[in-house]
């Protein structure tokens, strides 16, 4: 059963990755994405392909920052005006910066993890949260991590950020109880993107070697994962889920072919 159908979606960092295959995902099933990110060629170019995808709506695209406070706050400002009632927010945008001991990390390594995976998922929910409680109905998505859970060699920050998500998802439905609004957090480990690319600021090679001789997830598997978890009865609530490759049992724990 598609419970989806004609509501409309917020989707952050949707140029790429799971954001991306988050909102081909979700147009795919009658959801009108409103996609945001900060590159807006890629933004327009996907806005296009959905627009040619049957039975997509058409998306909308709006290019801002999540760490920048008032251009959430000026786009809420301006959904509302334009009577357009999110029933699904998506905070996918996210990121690691390099893999150093805590002795060795770069400040702005840290403010740019903590003010993107943390910060800029406040802005968006305390932007939209408050109308979905109002219209007494909405679902909010958080794209967690693994690394949410367990934490790995030289990971500490954004491990650190990714524990701040579960936090936040678990402290905000506390926060819900007594409505019919929804939160939950999709986990996932190993996940073949652009992602390790951003941590090594562009080092391929490095990036490659992440993902050699795994067959990692691919981010249209989370794309699955966040499409079940919307899609399910509004007396259901997902709080958590991870989602890991077979080849992998825990951040350490990976089978890798020689």
């Amino acid at each position: 059963m598609n419970r989806v159908r004609g509501r409309t979606a917020v989707v952050t960092g949707a140029t790429a990755g799971i954001g991306e295959a988050c909102a081909r995902a979700l147009a795919g099933r009658g959801v009108r994405v409103v996609l945001n990110a900060r590159r807006r060629e890629r933004l327009e170019r996907l806005a296009a392909e959905i627009a040619e995808t049957e039975g997509a709506p058409e998306p909308l695209v709006r290019v801002f920052d999540v760490r920048d406070r008032a251009a959430v706050a000026d786009f809420a400002d301006e959904l509302e005006a334009a009577g357009t009632a999110v029933d699904i927010l998506v905070n996918n945008a996210g990121l690691a910066r390099g893999l150093d001991t805590v002795q060795e990390g770069r400040h702005e390594d840290w403010d740019e993890m903590i003010d993107t995976n943390v910060k800029g998922v406040l802005n968006m929910t305390r932007a939209l949260l408050p109308g979905m409680i109002a219209r007494d109905r909405g679902h909010v998505v958080n794209i967690g991590s693994i690394a949410g859970h367990l934490v790995y060699p030289k990971g500490n920050v954004y491990c650190a950020t990714k524990y701040a998500v579960k936090a936040l998802t678990q402290a905000a439905n506390l926060d819900l109880v007594g409505t019919k609004v929804r939160m939950s957090s999709v986990d996932p480990g190993l996940v073949e993107t652009e992602f390790s690319l951003v941590r090594f600021r562009g080092d391929d090679d490095r990036a490659r070697t992440v993902y050699q001789g795994v067959e990692s997830l691919l981010a249209e598997d989370v794309a699955d994962a966040v499409c079940y978890v919307v899609n399910t009865p509004p007396h259901v609530n997902v709080l958590h889920m991870v989602v890991m490759p077979t080849v992998q049992r825990s951040p350490h724990v990976i089978a890798r072919e020689e």
